[in-house]
């Protein structure tokens, strides 16, 4: 395919099965030392093949080159500006790395012996409590490895209370401005999802959630700041009218970065809440893991949490105790993603919590400059304050033919990672930015007027944007064909048949 260099010249770049020459090799493996016979016999005979080819011969200088040019060809927090809305995209310190590369970290085996481990023990026990804090709740587990992993095991430690307590409680409401997830979190653990609709201004009305709540709804789910970047302002009528009715509160912590320092859900009413390491707390996002989400409850849910749980006893040394008889059971193998626990512990610590504080403060202010320099080019559905993100629309663009994915898509020539595009689901078009506390002005300015030159493009030259991007290595792709036509893999023609 052809490929513009980093110089602007043309070259052909082979894909890695179509590089190689006969006899080039990467390594030199050792002579086997144990007969051939024994070998083979540890694999079924219906699973060997008699002859196996296609495969490149390739040196390791050729393995390098490639996958270090791909590693170039692609977007990352570390190159530029990340504006997903609701993904809260920021920069990772480079000392979380350092820190979680120390050998006392790294080098630790899962199976050494408590004794042996006090170290690792007491970095998660002050993980824990430092959480606690920040959220207002009484314990936190570490276990759960993702946000939605979070959510999972907060519901069902939702779902052992009330067995526990002998009642058949089956429904869970869940606000159509709440995070995407929650729905799949309920239902996985049995429960029916009743949708409860935000009013005119993206908020919730107490009196809508008094007629929702009854004797069968286990648990209200909401995330605060919602998914429009708006503060819930009647959350503490609305947990109580949830505890009243013998409800418990779930709360999604996705966008704890807008609060951060400033307020606790815990505070609110709040009795369940899973907190994002790889948001908020500076962890990496990784391609799909690993990630962390801790889950934090009030002190009546305890007897549920997940084990082992790590304590301190008198004699300050720290025990893994698994003596919790009605615990939900064990989560994640081991005690969580161990690695990203010490970079958000080290976030934290580094931080202090002034800076914390000052992190939500500065994010919100981020985001509210953005929608300020923005309300006159794109819709804006609820033109009021938000916090850590504001939601646009192409509600102005559609009247030229221009949609949210053409923005987007022409974000990319500009050198810009796109925002969130539709979602949340209740803004049509929605177009979600959020810059985190990460970003300098001077880039906030450079995306801004990225912005407004493609606003101004949809109205003057639309057909020119409905062709971007043009300038990255993979131009616009047909993705309805992509959807009904998938090509999961590579093949050549010399090849077919082998598989």
């Amino acid at each position: 395919m052809n490929i513009t260099g980093t110089q602007g010249l043309i070259f052909n770049e082979p894909l890695l099965f179509e590089q190689g020459s006969a006899g080039r090799g990467g390594c030199t493996f050792p002579d086997c030392d144990v007969p051939e016979k024994d070998v083979i016999n540890l694999i079924p005979e219906d699973m060997l093949r008699d002859e196996v080819s296609g495969f490149p011969s390739l040196s390791e200088v050729d393995v390098v080159r490639h996958f270090t040019r791909l590693s170039q060809w692609n977007y990352a927090v570390d190159l530029g500006f990340y504006p997903l809305g609701s993904c809260t995209m920021k920069y990772n310190p480079k000392i979380n790395e350092d820190v979680a590369r120390l050998s006392g970290f790294s080098n630790i085996h899962p199976y050494q012996p408590e004794e042996l481990s006090q170290g690792a023990l007491q970095m998660m026990y002050e993980l824990g409590e430092y959480l606690s804090e920040i959220g207002g709740m009484d314990r936190v587990s570490l276990q759960p490895a993702a946000g939605a992993h979070g959510e999972l095991a907060g519901m069902m430690i939702i779902k052992a209370y009330h067995e526990s307590k002998g009642e058949n409680r089956h429904k869970v409401i869940i606000p159509d401005s709440a995070h995407g997830t929650n729905p799949a979190s309920s239902t996985l653990c049995g429960y029916k999802v009743i949708e409860l609709k935000s009013n005119g201004r993206g908020l919730l009305d107490p009196e809508a959630v008094e007629k929702a709540m009854d004797k069968d709804v286990a648990a209200f789910m909401i995330t605060n700041p919602n998914t429009l970047g708006l503060f819930e302002e009647n959350i503490l009528e609305i947990t109580e009218i949830v505890h009243r009715k013998g409800g418990l509160v779930y709360c999604d912590g996705a966008n704890l970065n807008a609060i951060m320092g400033i307020a606790r859900p815990g505070d609110m009413g709040v009795d369940v809440l899973h907190f994002n390491l790889h948001k908020t707390f500076s962890t990496p996002h990784g391609g799909g893991g690993p990630g962390a989400g801790p889950v934090g409850i009030k002190r009546e849910l305890i007897p549920f949490m997940p084990v082992p749980v790590i304590e301190k006893n008198n004699v300050g040394q720290y025990k893994l105790n698994y003596k919790f008889p009605h615990s939900i059971g064990r989560v994640k193998a081991f005690y969580g993603n161990f690695g990203i626990l010490v970079r958000a512990y080290t976030y934290i610590r580094t931080m202090g919590a002034e800076g914390l504080k000052k992190a939500s403060e500065t994010a919100v202010l981020n985001a509210n400059y953005i929608m300020s320099q923005l309300k006159d080019y794109y819709h804006l559905p609820y033109d009021r304050r938000c916090m850590h993100e504001s939601v646009f629309s192409d509600k102005i663009q559609s009247k030229y033919g221009i949609t949210t994915l053409d923005i987007a898509k022409a974000l990319i020539d500009y050198g810009f990672h796109p925002p969130t595009i539709y979602f949340p689901l209740i803004v049509k078009g929605a177009i979600m930015i959020e810059p985190t506390e990460t970003e300098s002005k001077d880039t906030m300015d450079r995306f801004i007027a990225a912005m407004k030159d493609i606003a101004v493009r949809a109205e003057k030259d639309p057909d020119s944007l409905k062709k971007s991007p043009l300038k990255p290595k993979v131009t616009r792709l047909n993705e309805t064909k992509a959807a009904r036509e998938p090509n999961l893999r590579w093949v050549n023609d010399y090849l077919l048949g082998v598989f």
